[in-house]
């Protein structure tokens, strides 16, 4: 702790007093730190609020909601307010009901006694409260585990399907000398240009030939090659010296065991960097999902947040809590790996 305040604290000049640049260097930091997180923590916080408090006007930070009290005579709770002006001003009474401009109210202690009071000399008494029934509420209405086992189940399978498959097309491009090997090569960073979107109809159209529609393999399959991942390996590969290969090859290795027992665990730096690419572009995919999948038992959390949003209604509490715990898992591999994704990208020379 105290190694992390003095690095928090030390100045340009090194006597503790701030530079100019220091307050301009604290400043872009913060300004910076700001504006990453502070999106994250507005989402976090209004998953937590009523649909009466994320429909105020301005909206609030925290979550708020209205006092209740239950009267005698009366089914269900009544709102509280408290009366700031008028003839009732200082009183605290509940609401039985209102008619345009004007509230109709009682006291608690006395609800016998109906009151007609301007709505605006009253203000509501609020107090800080969390929804979590937004939560509950989707493991009720949703089968969320079917959604969250969908996205697990492609994001694990497809991201080891195409690190296996890029390794390898990065080791041919890289070690074996052979005809036409910078025409492959070209070609593969030259699909780097190419939007995916581009490409949707053909590969909609295999895909469905193959019989793979509405299935999880028509979502994994397609993307088992990517020219990111394969000029990625590649590029690392490079710098593996052959020499290495070479004395394997005197031992009488066999090309699969070169591979598997030599490039992979030399490759791990660059691995590990596309992994975690992968399992990000995996797991936030929308677009080839929406447009393969059609069951509901088939979608994956992505899909699942889309379907919150009707044609007449939005639950905007259960869609907002839904993307928080989206965003977990994501979120969680992202801070724990994150430091491999500067360090490996920086090693295979990707910018």
């Amino acid at each position: 702790m105290g190694r992390v305040m003095t690095f928090l604290t030390r100045t340009r000049s090194g006597n503790g007093r701030m530079d100019w640049t220091d307050w301009v260097t604290y400043g872009y930091l913060l300004f910076g730190v700001f504006m990453m997180f502070a999106p994250v923590v507005w989402l976090v916080m209004s998953s937590f609020k009523t649909e009466t408090e994320l429909s105020k006007f301005p909206p609030r930070f925290l979550p708020y909601a209205q006092e209740t009290v239950a009267v005698d005579g009366y089914d269900e709770p009544l709102p509280i307010f408290h009366i700031h002006s008028g003839e009732h001003a200082g009183k605290t009474l509940v609401q039985t009901r209102r008619v345009g401009l004007v509230a109709q109210m009682v006291d608690p202690n006395d609800p016998s006694q109906k009151l007609r009071i301007s709505v605006n000399d009253r203000a509501p008494v609020e107090n800080l409260n969390f929804a979590w029934e937004n939560y509950s509420e989707l493991f009720e209405r949703f089968n969320f585990f079917r959604f969250l086992w969908n996205s697990t189940f492609i994001t694990v399978v497809a991201t080891a399907i195409m690190l296996l498959v890029n390794a390898m097309a990065a080791f041919a491009l890289s070690k074996y000398k052979f005809r036409g090997r910078t025409g492959v090569l070209m070609l593969v960073v030259g699909t780097l240009m190419v939007p995916q979107t581009v490409i949707l109809v053909p590969l909609f159209l295999v895909t469905k030939e193959l019989g793979m529609l509405n299935s999880l393999w028509g979502v994994i399959i397609p993307g088992a090659a990517t020219p990111t991942g394969v000029f990625l390996l590649r590029q690392y590969m490079i710098t593996i010296p052959d020499e290495i290969i070479d004395a394997a090859r005197m031992d009488k290795a066999s090309e699969w065991k070169i591979f598997w027992r030599i490039i992979l665990p030399l490759s791990a730096p660059a691995i590990a960097v596309l992994a975690i690419l992968a399992i990000m572009w995996r797991w936030n995919d929308f677009l080839w999902p929406l447009i393969v999948l059609n069951q509901s038992e088939k979608f994956t959390l992505q899909l699942a947040l889309n379907s919150f949003q009707g044609e007449m209604e939005t639950r905007w509490s259960n869609l907002l809590a839904m993307t928080v715990l989206t965003l977990l898992p994501i979120a969680t591999v992202f801070m724990f790996l994150q430091k491999y994704i500067a360090t490996g990208i920086a090693s295979t020379g990707g910018k």
